[in-house]
């Protein structure tokens, strides 16, 4: 999923996007400075689905319990309450989605905008689904397969609103990066994004989702994500600081999504300890997290990360979404196999499942992303 994107002036059909890392994300022009590559976002990427990894692996029970034969709290009885805070990996790729869709998004046209997205979500997921669907129907496998029917409707990343089993677990966030970004696309890509217009959505879905949250109306939860948007909404207004760092009515925006983000990640997150909880989370450890998120995207928008342009980081890139597909139910299988079967120790386990996570999201990114994408992108935007 290599892909180098210069836009001095005019944005190109491949602008990076949150799920799918391209290698070197590259951005438009700001007025003070030429711009670059921020391999440095490349690189929160690739951290904070680790974040997400740790928190599968061994920050939660349940399924995953099964392959490790106990409770990962019996595995990492120290690490577990660490491995825990990885779930909020999520709220920052949230954040990061909104920075890298605003930056693809501005001066775009909608068929290309849509072109872009579709062609790099899809290639990877279609296949993610059919391994997953595969290894998981094999008699030697303990995880309970969806049924074909399931499994084709996985295909159309509809499941989630129609009550469909979901092959990957992690499916879920790409509902909510779906809506997102039909929302940006309907109300800034189509009529024409401008910074004018781009507060007054950030400024209208955050009054919407805040309304909302009180409504008692499914539909609006379900269009207006209250839970997600401040974060989506946080990341769209850094990319306006990096447009211009003077930019008050940006930072308004981050600071308010930072305010109401920390809020809800406290609200979902948080519970008073519980000896029978499989771990707590503090309240101050959620908050610290959600702004590790904030900051880091911050940083990276000032510029103040410029010196972190190391080659290797195009590639933690282009490994981030393909690894984010597969990581947690093939993982299962995996630990299942080196630490029962095999009987490797629980940090050995470990090490060796995330690394070969990231083998096959490689192989994944090689063999279907980078030949299928362009294709996918070129079929989208031809002209009828």
């Amino acid at each position: 999923m290599t892909e180098t994107v210069v836009s001095p002036r005019k944005p190109q059909p491949g602008v990076a996007v949150l799920v799918d890392p391209p290698g070197a994300t590259t951005v438009p022009r700001r007025r003070r400075d030429s711009g670059g590559r921020l391999r440095a976002l490349d690189g929160l990427r690739l951290v904070a689905a680790l974040m997400v990894a740790l928190y599968h692996y061994g920050g939660r029970g349940g399924e995953v319990a099964e392959a490790w034969g106990t409770s990962p709290r019996d595995q990492f009885p120290t690490l577990h309450s660490l491995f825990a805070y990885g779930c909020l990996g999520v709220q920052v790729f949230f954040v990061i989605s909104g920075f890298v869709i605003c930056m693809s998004g501005w001066g775009r046209p909608l068929k290309s905008f849509f072109a872009s997205r579709a062609s790099r979500l899809l290639p990877a997921y279609w296949v993610a689904v059919l391994i997953v669907t595969a290894v998981f129907a094999l008699p030697v496998v303990a995880y309970k397969a969806v049924s074909p029917s399931d499994a084709l409707v996985n295909l159309t990343m509809l499941q989630m609103p129609l009550g469909v089993d979901r092959v990957l677990g992690v499916c879920w966030t790409l509902w909510a990066e779906v809506r997102f970004y039909a929302l940006f696309a309907l109300c800034v890509v189509l009529p024409g994004a401008n910074r004018r217009r781009v507060i007054m959505f950030c400024a209208g879905w955050t009054l919407a989702a805040v309304i909302a949250e009180n409504a008692n109306m499914p539909l609006l939860d379900i269009v207006l994500m209250p839970e997600y948007a401040p974060f989506f909404i946080g990341g769209v207004g850094l990319y306006l600081v990096h447009r211009d760092r003077r930019d008050v009515y940006g930072w308004a925006v981050v600071g308010v999504s930072w305010l109401i983000g920390q809020h809800y990640a406290v609200q979902g997150l948080w519970h008073a300890p519980d000896p029978e909880a499989f771990s707590y989370r503090s309240s101050f450890g959620i908050i610290a997290v959600v702004t590790f998120g904030f900051v880091a995207v911050a940083a990276i928008a000032l510029g103040l990360l410029g010196r972190v342009n190391w080659r290797w980081l195009t590639v933690a890139g282009a490994l981030t979404y393909p690894f984010y597909l597969v990581h947690e139910h093939l993982g299962w299988v995996v630990i299942h196999a080196l630490h029962r079967t095999l009987g490797l120790a629980s940090g050995v386990t470990f090490a060796l499942t995330v690394a070969s996570m990231l083998l096959l999201a490689w192989l994944l990114n090689k063999y279907v992303e980078k030949p299928l994408t362009p294709r996918l992108r070129a079929a989208l935007t031809k002209t009828r």
